[in-house]
């Protein structure tokens, strides 16, 4: 266990991206680079060792523009889910983790690339500071979904009135300003890299079957994807006051 005794929250988040790429990388993988602060510093170590010439022929799959960005300007060559269907290993970070190891994640807004690009790896390395851990999924985080302009009004409608969901609900927001926060930043609709919108689910109480809300969710017509992510965490890496453990 790496000590971690004093350290920011920064500092927290470069331990667990640093450790994920050093303990998963090796040359010749496709790998899938998380989106948000902490998946950042993950994709800075991937830029380095590439550059030191530690990791060779790696090919990347970014999960968001901003992503895309940041790869690019380190040298980080690229493709998409096109080219490569499967992938080594992914690394990513997530808004909250229950002791099942299911996520929410889409506090950044690019939850539909994330899962797709999760869903096909052969490993997912979650990456997070002790402050996402949680007893149940709900009331630490609004959880968000990725839903159509067409009819938003009433996709939130329905989304609300769903019954895994409905009991624990406190309200329904859509996400406005920036798509890559979930405070309200600006007076328009908050629009993915997807040309998409997200409604944000704010729970009073935790949800009592999160499985099934994930279900409900995505079964719903006029819901593109939702950010609970239910058994794809193959290992998650976790920086506290204490140290970082797995």
């Amino acid at each position: 266990m790496a000590s971690a005794a004093g350290l920011s929250q920064d500092e927290l988040k470069k331990l667990v991206g640093y450790k994920a790429v050093d303990d998963h990388l090796r040359s010749g993988m496709v790998v899938g680079l998380g989106t948000g602060s902490t998946a950042a510093f993950a994709v800075d170590r991937v830029g380095q060792k590439l550059k030191s010439g530690e990791l060779k022929d790696i090919i990347c799959i970014p999960t968001s523009e901003r992503t895309k960005e940041q790869a690019e300007k380190l040298g980080i060559p690229l493709c998409t889910l096109n080219e490569k269907s499967h992938i080594d290993v992914s690394i990513d970070g997530a808004d909250e983790v229950d002791p099942d190891w299911n996520l929410v994640k889409g506090g950044g807004g690019a939850l539909l690339r994330e899962k797709m690009v999760e869903i096909v790896s052969e490993k997912f390395i979650c990456i997070v500071d002790e402050s996402k851990l949680c007893k149940g999924l709900g009331p630490g985080f609004p959880l968000p979904v990725e839903i159509t302009p067409f009819c938003h009004e009433h996709t939130m409608r329905v989304v609300a009135s769903l019954s895994a969901i409905k009991p624990y609900l406190k309200e329904a927001v859509l996400r406005m300003g920036s798509s890559s926060t979930n405070k309200r930043d600006g007076d328009n609709i908050a629009v993915t890299d997807n040309g998409n919108y997200i409604v944000d689910l704010h729970f009073k109480e935790t949800l009592k079957d999160a499985p099934a809300a994930a279900a409900q969710l995505k079964n719903t017509v006029g819901v593109v994807d939702h950010g609970l992510f239910i058994g794809m965490a193959t290992e998650v890496i976790v920086a506290g006051k204490d140290g970082v453990y797995v």
